[in-house]
């Protein structure tokens, strides 16, 4: 598949502060998250994408084409920044509406466009509000309607999540993830490691404007040798199950926790624990209730890579 965006030596620095170093990727269709705490460079690489800042060194092309003062890329992209920028006096069908009357569409495209848009992020019966009148999740939704609004094929989403309640956060999850079902390219930052996991496993991890890594979270962690597999156990007889994998090699460590009907193994070589498992359940007669890993996510992959 080729990549939909490619960044080659992406470099922004501000005076003496360094905002991004040095970033080739190759992007392609689907959802990826932008992983990183705030303050990593997360917002200057967006804006780098979207052309809204220049590069100090370096290049961005969507598509094929370069970004930086390209009018006709504009068009394919959809921006949600993460602040806030509004006229406040504005209603949010005249915010919706003005920014559509700049891709050219017709007045009756426009209103039909505004209508779905602001439909889609349940503010409808709210268009014809103040937005200096909305919460800040109604805030956060109209901005992320004037991004799909003239329906681009690339979403470059900063933070898209801030303010929004649990249902609003779920709601939007599910919507995001629509559109990458619909064959769209999305990149979604996020310093929340638990929001990137819920819309997808292949990540980029961002920190002190360099990047650590970028893929799948469990093909990365897979990748990192120096720290050992943790595995949960939850079984009917924990201690047998146990004493069968004392003396391998391949086992570092077993521990016992507070749960009676549970034991975690550090292991390095989680392949071969896995293949094992099953028999020793078996010849064991030993009931399963639960096999996981508490070590394989988005936290221990960041955490194992910045050095925490």
């Amino acid at each position: 598949m080729n990549p939909v965006i490619k960044t080659r030596k992406l470099s922004k620095w501000y005076g003496n502060i360094l905002g991004l170093s040095d970033v080739t990727l190759k992007i392609e269709k689907g959802i990826t998250g932008l992983l990183g705490p705030n303050g990593a460079g997360k917002s200057t690489f967006l804006k780098l994408l979207t052309g809204q800042i220049k590069a100090n060194i370096g290049s961005v092309m969507i598509n094929g084409e370069k970004v930086r003062n390209n009018h006709r890329i504009f068009s394919q992209i959809g921006f949600c920044p993460e602040s806030d920028s509004f006229y406040e006096e504005m209603t949010g069908w005249e915010f919706v509406t003005g920014l559509l009357k700049l891709h050219h569409f017709s007045q009756a495209d426009i209103e039909k466009r505004a209508a779905k848009a602001l439909n889609i992020v349940d503010l409808e019966k709210a268009k014809d509000r103040r937005i200096k009148t909305y919460s800040r999740g109604m805030r956060q939704r109209i901005k992320f309607a004037q991004a799909i609004a003239h329906e681009p094929d690339v979403l470059i989403l900063d933070e898209p999540l801030n303010g929004l309640d649990p249902l609003g956060r779920r709601k939007l999850i599910r919507l995001i993830k629509s559109y990458r079902d619909e064959g769209k390219t999305i990149i979604v930052s996020s310093h929340v490691l638990s929001e990137i996991e819920a819309m997808t496993n292949n990540i980029i991890l961002i920190h002190q404007g360099k990047i650590f890594a970028q893929g799948d979270i469990h093909y990365i962690r897979d990748l990192i040798d120096t720290h050992p597999h943790m595995i949960s156990v939850t079984c009917s007889d924990p201690r047998k199950i146990a004493s069968r994998f004392v003396k391998e090699d391949y086992i570092l460590n077993i521990d016992f926790t507070e749960k009676k009907d549970n034991f975690v193994v550090k292991t390095n070589n989680r392949d071969q624990f896995f293949n094992r498992l099953p028999s020793v359940f078996i010849e064991e007669k030993t009931e399963v209730q639960e096999i996981t890993s508490p070590d394989d996510n988005l936290q221990a992959v960041f955490d194992y890579l910045i050095g925490e």
